[in-house]
Order: C-alpha cells, then sequence, then structure tokens
C-alpha cells in the first residue's frame, strides 16, 4: 500500500477533477444550465412582476435607439479583455499576436455557462498551446488575469461602497479603501509568486512558471481598470433604453457592474455568475434609477443580462470566424467538446491544467 497523500494533496487533486466530465447527454447538459438560470433569476423576475405598478409609476420605458450604442461599445469591452490577456502573456514571456489572442480567449467564452467553467479554461490552454504557449504558462496567465481583474473591480467598486445611501452612516464601509493597497502588495512579484506557490504545492499543484514585473502589473491594473469605463458606457446606454439616467451617473453604473462582478466571484456559486451579479447589479444601480427603486433596477439587471448574452454570441462568433479563416478553433461550446478536449481534460488532471469552479470573468 503506497503512502497516503497529504489532505490538502488530495484536496486539490478533488478540485482538479470537478467538472472535467460534464454530461455526455446534450439534454442533460442544457436542463442543468437552464435550471440554474431559473432558479438564480426567479427572484428579480419576482421582484419585477410584483411591483409592476411601481415600476410603471417610476416612468419607465423602453427606447431601442439606445441598445444601438450599446450592442456597438460592448464587444469592444470584450475585445479589450482579450487584449488584457495577451498583454499579461507578453509580460510572462510569449507573445500570442493580438488576433490569435482575440480567438483563444473569446471562442471558448460560452463555455463559461457550463458548471464549473472548466471547459473554458481548457479551450484557452488548448488554443494557446497551439500557438506555442506552454500549457502552464497559460495557467499562470489565467491566475494573473483574475487576481488583476478582482484587484480593478475593488478599484471601481469602491465608490460604490463608499457611497451607496444603504452603507450610509457605516464607519465598516471605508475598509474598502484598505483593500486597494493590500490587493497590490499581493500582487507584487516578491509576494505573489512565493505565496501563489505556496497555496499549489499545498494543494499538490505545479509552481508558477514566472511572475510579471512590478510594471507590468501596475501597466495591466490600469488597462483593467479603464476598461471599466467602457462597459460602463456600454451599460448606461443599455438602462438608458429602460430608464431615465443622468449621464453623470455613469461611474455608478461601472461601480455597480464591478460590485455584481466581486460578489460573483467571491460566491462561485452560478456558472458565469448568473443571478448573483444581477441581484448585486440591481442592489448598487438603485441609487441612479428614480426613486432609487429596486424593482427598477431589476428590470434593469435582466434587460442587461440578456444584451450581454447576445453581445457575447456575436462576439463568440466573430472571433470562431477568425480561427476557422485560419483553421485554429477548437470546439468548446456550452453544450459539447470535442474527444480531443476530453482527452486534454483527462491528462490535465494530472498536469493541473485544470482550476475547477475557481475560474470567473469580468463582464
Amino acid at each position: 500500500m503506497g503512502e497516503r497523500q497529504p489532505f490538502l494533496h488530495r484536496v486539490g487533486e478533488a478540485g482538479a477533477k470537478i467538472g472535467t466530465r460534464p454530461p455526455r447527454s446534450k439534454r442533460v447538459r442544457l436542463a442543468v444550465q437552464v435550471g440554474i438560470a431559473l432558479l438564480v433569476f426567479g427572484f428579480l423576475v419576482l421582484t419585477v412582476v410584483d411591483q409592476w405598478s411601481e415600476i410603471q409609476d417610476k416612468g419607465v420605458h423602453f427606447n431601442v435607439l439606445w441598445l444601438i450604442p450599446a450592442f456597438v461599445i460592448l464587444p469592444v469591452f470584450y475585445g479589450l479583455n482579450a487584449v488584457g490577456w495577451d498583454l499579461i502573456l507578453r509580460f510572462l514571456g510569449y507573445r500570442l499576436g493580438s488576433g490569435r489572442a482575440q480567438v483563444a480567449w473569446g471562442q471558448p467564452l460560452l463555455a463559461r455557462y457550463v458548471p464549473g467553467s472548466v471547459l473554458y479554461v481548457l479551450g484557452r490552454v488548448l488554443l494557446s498551446e497551439r500557438a506555442g504557449v506552454p500549457r502552464r504558462l497559460t495557467v499562470a496567465s489565467i491566475v494573473y488575469e483574475q487576481a488583476l481583474q478582482a484587484t480593478s473591480g475593488i478599484v471601481v467598486a469602491a465608490y460604490f461602497l463608499i457611497d451607496h445611501p444603504d452603507l450610509q452612516g457605516q464607519p465598516l464601509r471605508w475598509g474598502v479603501l484598505v483593500l486597494i493597497p493590500l490587493a497590490l502588495v499581493l500582487l507584487h512579484p516578491r509576494v505573489f509568486g512565493p505565496l501563489a506557490n505556496r497555496v499549489l504545492r499545498a494543494f499538490g499543484r505545479e509552481p508558477l512558471p514566472a511572475v510579471i514585473s512590478l510594471r507590468g502589473v501596475a501597466a495591466v491594473l490600469a488597462f483593467y481598470t479603464l476598461n471599466w469605463a467602457v462597459i460602463a458606457t456600454g451599460l448606461y446606454c443599455v438602462a438608458r433604453s429602460v430608464s431615465s439616467i443622468s449621464p453623470s451617473d455613469i461611474p455608478v453604473v461601472g461601480a455597480a457592474q464591478a460590485f455584481g462582478y466581486l460578489a460573483a466571484l467571491a460566491t462561485l456559486v452560478a456558472p458565469a455568475g448568473l443571478g448573483i451579479r444581477d441581484a448585486a447589479f440591481a442592489w448598487a444601480l438603485k441609487v441612479a434609477v428614480p426613486g432609487n427603486s429596486f424593482a427598477v433596477a431589476s428590470l434593469i439587471a435582466l434587460v442587461v443580462r440578456g444584451v450581454l448574452t447576445v453581445v457575447e454570441v456575436i462576439y463568440v462568433a466573430i472571433v470562431t470566424a477568425m480561427g476557422r479563416r485560419e483553421g485554429w478553433s477548437i470546439q468548446t461550446g456550452v453544450l459539447h467538446a470535442s474527444p480531443e478536449e476530453e482527452e486534454a481534460a483527462e491528462r490535465g488532471e494530472e498536469e493541473g491544467v485544470s482550476l475547477g469552479p475557481t475560474s470567473r470573468r469580468a463582464d
């Protein structure tokens, strides 16, 4: 009988296997995803239905013309996220290229809705590997991406947490300002590298193959923070199509989206943050809608989720076409994985490629 592995190693092995074998039946996969979506959106829909008279009293209107600039701006946000990831890879010593970065980052995007998000991570790993990027380096870049996006989200959400009327009189709200320098310290290469490697070793994973310099961390962090302004502008246009919101509240919209992203990241429950992000977004956004109505904000949150889903489908279709034109594409999607991908998932268990349920995005 072999020597028994340490407890944390066994936890790491178990975590690496979560979701690597989604149900083979497309009907089962679809049922799982629809079930989760119905559950997490249920209370938002009930809020809108139950308080529809209040929503009408607040002067809600539907002006589809505002959706035109939204559908122009929001794809730019996704494209810039791919640029940010490519920038991270460059600071780690590899040049994937802007076109291939769009394909590798964007084509598996819809696989985030598969519980566990493993196919999303795996798709990026496979496509990057075909471009010559080692798997472990791709995983390291995704770890940095999540850390940097979370930090930029804290920077943007701090405005909301301090200024939100529901939190006035709560001195602890100022504690968010402590998180910003703390996050910057943790991202310092002399801290982030040893800390990440210690955690990875504790769970039986391989250490990071490289770390980003402090200058690189600052550059990517600034890039992601500016990208929040892009999605704030796009989502303002979506909100404006439903209700009257002042242009001066664009920072509130961006902070609300950042808060929703952080809430989804902290809970790690729903695929792609469905429902959790939307509820947090609605609660944060209510300060900008007429009468500070949560019902109106819930309606806007539902419309925002619908628009973002359509934009994601359009963006994925574009980058998939780019990849296929160059003969550089994979089949990873919401409901299926190719035999090659399933085989790679099995190999990933041994190599520590799978990130399991820890993978999230900042859409």
